[in-house]
């Protein structure tokens, strides 16, 4: 039987479990892109996946931890600022120069923590084949034996777990450039991007049983509460016999009963959906999805991005909101530096989050979408609904007298108040009523309590 063909003889459907609730409650979840990629930091910041043409993406690349990739195209203007800064260096040079000196883990997860994130997911092996953990059959290429020369994954799961946070775990078992020997990654006619990766990726028996044992010793060393895989599953590990997908997931929650694992496995198993900046929003639907995106145009640390290409704290805020006014979680993607920093100009929106969060942690952790029949979203005004069992929370990004659509059977105007308690001025008008927003701190948007009839 061919290998392609036994994903169709599994019932996927015995891996299934009571979806824990932390990751309902969570909200908010931080992905780590940290590596080799990480010393040249560099991509045109051409625009967020879902509205670059196909045709553009593989050769102007805005995600820096393609670097490996983006630098194989003859005429990309990556290839050109290879040759003139590094002289067409191997890619693993890259591995040898990352010394992560500044890496604090500590001070990472206070930021993640005050910015009001309840999960912590780090690259534990990208796309260009380098562990962060001194993983099986990687030999010394791998930052315990070379660069770091630490176990950053081990770190990094001690220090969220000492700082209250679930830890999870990024894995690219779909590709490795290293370990397998394919053509460079570019739009195929009449594919699109995603098909187009998909069609050129290792399929074989022998790179499953290599992604399964690492992603196995990942599971025994940290027991990570989530496990994100990229890109699918080799389809020749998609069966139910000894080193094959279905071994793995059971024993993933055999190990880690409140474990979730996302969709990117291929047609196999899911616990949840995900859509990636603009890119398959028709996942963002049902009771368990996840938007991931960067704080900038990339995952990996770009040092040609700056304020015009990264997330404001008032956008991230929005963007936060929106997402789980309809249901969704947010993975938001940091990119250090090779020595361990986060860039300033990822950490001032973090820490304009983390004051936003200060007050209006209530109207997002735990809560979830309110009926739009009680109170209605718009976008002029700016404004999102969430809910607890008890409340209704307006988030409101204007100043002044603003006028929302409600039903006042259900939501009444005369309770609302800010986050500390003190009422807010609203009344009754037409179908709704008028309210009026008091000055909000540093230009981020406001959040009124209203009790639920």
């Amino acid at each position: 039987m061919k290998a392609e063909a036994w994903s169709n003889d599994v019932d996927w459907s015995k891996l299934a479990h009571p979806r824990p609730s932390w990751f309902a409650e969570a909200k908010l979840g931080i992905l780590i892109h940290w590596g080799a990629y990480s010393v040249p930091a560099w991509a045109e910041p051409t625009g967020e996946l879902g509205t670059v043409d196909g045709s553009r993406w593989f050769r102007h690349n805005p995600y820096a931890e393609w670097y490996w990739n983006t630098i194989r195209f003859d005429d990309s203007p990556a290839r050109e600022h290879h040759r003139q800064v590094y002289d067409d260096a191997p890619y693993d040079d890259f591995l040898d120069a990352w010394k992560a000196d500044d890496f604090d883990p500590a001070s990472w997860l206070q930021l993640f923590s005050d910015a009001g994130a309840r999960y912590v997911v780090p690259v534990t092996k990208h796309h260009d084949g380098i562990a962060l953990w001194d993983a099986p059959g990687t030999g010394t290429r791998n930052t315990v034996h070379r660069g770091p020369r630490r176990d950053l994954i081990g770190e990094l799961e001690a220090a969220t777990r000492r700082a209250g946070l679930r830890f999870g775990v990024y894995y690219s078992g779909g590709l490795d450039w290293w370990i397998t020997d394919l053509p460079v990654h570019d739009l195929i006619p009449g594919l699109d991007i995603f098909r187009s990766v998909r069609k050129v990726r290792p399929t074989d028996a022998a790179y499953a049983a290599y992604a399964y044992l690492h992603v196995r010793d990942l599971i025994d060393r940290y027991r990570p509460d989530l496990i994100w895989n990229d890109i699918e599953w080799p389809d020749g590990g998609k069966h139910g016999h000894s080193l094959g997908l279905f071994e793995l997931l059971a024993h993933y929650f055999a190990a880690v009963p409140e474990g979730v694992v996302n969709d990117r496995w291929g047609d196999t198993y899911a616990d949840y959906l995900t859509s990636e900046y603009r890119a398959h929003a028709e996942n963002e639907h049902g009771l368990a999805w996840e938007n991931c995106r960067g704080l900038g145009l990339s995952f990996g640390y770009n040092q040609m991005e700056d304020d015009r290409h990264v997330l404001s704290g008032r956008q991230l805020v929005r963007h936060l909101v929106d997402i789980v006014s309809r249901g969704g979680n947010l993975l938001l993607n940091v990119g250090p530096t090779a020595a361990g920093a986060i860039p300033e100009v990822q950490r001032r929106s973090l820490e304009q989050l983390a004051r936003w969060m200060a007050t209006g942690t209530s109207a997002i952790h735990g809560s979830r979408p309110l009926d739009p029949g009680a109170a209605m979203a718009s976008d002029e005004p700016w404004v999102r609904w969430t809910r607890d069992d008890r409340f209704a929370w307006g988030i409101i990004d204007v100043d002044g007298a603003v006028r929302i659509q409600a039903d006042l059977d259900r939501v009444d105007p005369t309770s609302a108040v800010d986050p500390s308690g003190a009422p807010i001025e609203a009344r009754p008008h037409e179908r709704g009523f008028l309210i009026e927003i008091p000055t909000r701190i540093d230009d981020l948007p406001a959040v009124v309590r209203f009790d639920l009839r």
